[in-house]
């Protein structure tokens, strides 16, 4: 399972860690459904520069070191937080993505879909981002905001894994976000054992056969140099 922390390397900032986004701005006021349907050009204001960012980014050695244990048969599944998508860039096969995607946009009245960097283009002249299908309805990205459910697809699949698997890795998460800390949670209750790789302490380390407090982009690169010995 991973968190913010593992596109921090890709240079994409944190939320709550130290300068992350919600040291900034309130995450009520603009990252909640509530706040995006009452004024939706609040979020894409924040959201056209978090954008630009995130569009840019490359995997890091952590999102390759992730791909090369599931190539290498030593991880099943990524279950993640990010919705920046560079697991799968990385070459990650199986993700599972709890939060959504920030690479498409949906329009909140016919549902149609279109890709993240097109709209990001329109952003500097159209705001907010407007349906090009059906006449103007206000577009949201498919990322899952504060008061919105996580994707009941991927929530199951997701909690079906963390309760067959015998080791849960955690890396780059603080494990604060419920529900989707539920799901190392779930884990442990089903028998499994836990290695946490952070550079800040989480409320799980108490938990885990391992905790290694560092940047996933060093640490795990070694666990894969490690399992090929």
């Amino acid at each position: 399972m991973t968190g913010a922390g593992v596109s921090a390397e890709s240079g994409i900032p944190t939320f709550r860690g130290e300068g992350g986004l919600w040291t900034q701005y309130d995450p009520v006021k603009v990252a909640s459904i509530e706040s995006f349907l009452a004024d939706p050009t609040a979020y894409w204001r924040v959201s056209r520069e978090r954008g630009r960012v995130a569009l840019a980014a490359r995997p890091n050695p952590g999102h390759v070191a992730l791909a090369a244990l599931e190539a290498g048969g030593h991880l099943v599944a990524v279950v993640t937080q990010n919705t920046d998508g560079l697991h799968r860039d990385a070459g990650s096969r199986r993700v599972v993505e709890l939060h959504g995607s920030g690479r498409t946009v949906e329009c909140l009245t016919c549902g149609k879909t279109e890709p993240r960097s097109e709209v990001q283009a329109r952003l500097d002249v159209e705001m907010p981002p407007r349906c090009k299908h059906c006449g103007g309805a206000v577009l949201k990205p498919t990322v899952v905001l504060f008061g919105e459910p996580m994707p009941a697809e991927k929530t199951q699949e997701a909690f079906e894994l963390a309760s067959r698997t015998d080791v849960m890795l955690v890396v780059g998460t603080s494990l604060v976000v419920y529900p989707a800390a539920d799901v190392p949670l779930l884990a442990l209750r089903s028998g499994a054992r836990m290695i946490v790789v952070n550079a800040e302490p989480t409320p799980f380390d108490r938990f885990a056969e391992v905790v290694i407090h560092g940047r996933s982009g060093e640490v795990l690169p070694e666990i894969v140099r490690l399992t090929d010995e």
